[in-house]
């Protein structure tokens, strides 16, 4: 069912019990808060810890269309879900030729947008650019890109993407900087740093460059824990909540679902995750009344990212 690492066999198998027979622990959707389109899986570079496997040549999922954007849009208001943002990833969402026109129809919705992006080439191009500034003139401060660095040294950053992302990342948000928009950053916890040493890093190279970014807001400085299915972790019970003093509500799938059009498929489905795009078992449906029902924390993702460390993807 799941290509898991040996630390982890026997593990996650079953939605409903855990290898050893306890009751996994299940997540109701009880306040979505934060609507996620997937624009693409397709990105201009390829990263080595990509959580999706984006890359160049990835069109598993592929360009949703601002029609389809729309439809989700309108269900929202339909299903009466209290969303406040929409939220785009990829990929590189300004990868996709549409970009513009998805985040318009999100903004003349009345949502907060938020855009994940390497504010590398595809953002830079003039056609995005022009759009970019044409919707911070109409919905100001509505509109939030968080870049990715995975570092803010550029040798580490660059050993996760590739030699001169850094230095082209860094000329992206000059021009966000330059032209008033609101950015928050995206980085890893995959480096050993301690999260006190790592704001302090961010903080110091925000200074650097005059980036408006608080290193201390995790909101805008996100510090997405490392996920790599080679390391154990446990499985998450009903007792665990209790035993973690955590509520449920907190876990991401409490307040999110995401939205992507996979390749061939003639409709959008709606997932339970950000994280796992690939796997059935999370995929609830084509419709955001099918996506209300519970899921399963039945993935080391659900464990390791959301529940233990206490991550999201959201704002």
């Amino acid at each position: 069912m799941k290509d898991l690492a040996q630390a982890n066999v026997g593990k996650f198998v079953d939605p409903a019990l855990t290898a050893k027979g306890e009751d996994r622990a299940t997540v109701a959707l009880t306040n979505p808060e934060t609507l996620w389109f997937n624009t693409g899986t397709l990105c201009n570079i390829e990263c080595v810890n990509c959580y999706i496997a984006s890359s160049p040549t990835n069109d598993s999922l592929v360009y949703i269309t601002t029609a389809e954007v729309q439809d989700y849009l309108d269900q929202i208001v339909e299903r009466k879900w209290p969303i406040k943002e929409i939220a785009f990833t990829g990929g590189e969402p300004f990868m996709n030729p549409q970009m513009i026109d998805i985040t318009r129809a999100a903004l003349e919705a009345g949502y907060d947008v938020l855009i994940l992006t390497n504010a590398m080439r595809p953002m830079m191009r003039k056609s995005m650019q022009d759009g970019l500034l044409e919707l911070k003139a109409t919905f100001p401060e509505k509109l939030t890109l968080r870049i990715s660095v995975d570092h803010y040294d550029p040798a580490q950053h660059d050993a996760e993407r590739g030699a001169g992302a850094f230095e082209k990342t860094v000329v992206g948000m000059g021009w966000l900087r330059d032209n008033g928009f609101r950015m928050a950053v995206a980085g890893r916890s995959i480096f050993g740093h301690s999260e006190a040493d790592s704001r302090a890093g961010y903080g110091a190279f925000y200074a650097e460059h005059g980036f408006d970014i608080d290193p201390y807001n995790s909101g805008m400085t996100v510090l997405f824990p490392e996920m790599d299915e080679a390391v154990e972790v446990p499985e998450i019970t009903t007792s665990c909540w209790s035993i973690l003093n955590k509520s449920p509500d907190a876990v991401m799938c409490a307040s999110s679902r995401m939205v992507v059009k996979r390749k061939g498929a003639k409709k959008a489905s709606v997932l339970a995750c950000t994280l796992l795009p690939y796997d059935a078992e999370f995929e609830l449906g084509h419709t955001l009344k099918e996506a209300e029902k519970d899921v399963a924390l039945n993935h080391p993702h659900c464990a390791k990212f959301c529940v233990l460390g206490g991550a999201s993807c959201s704002a």
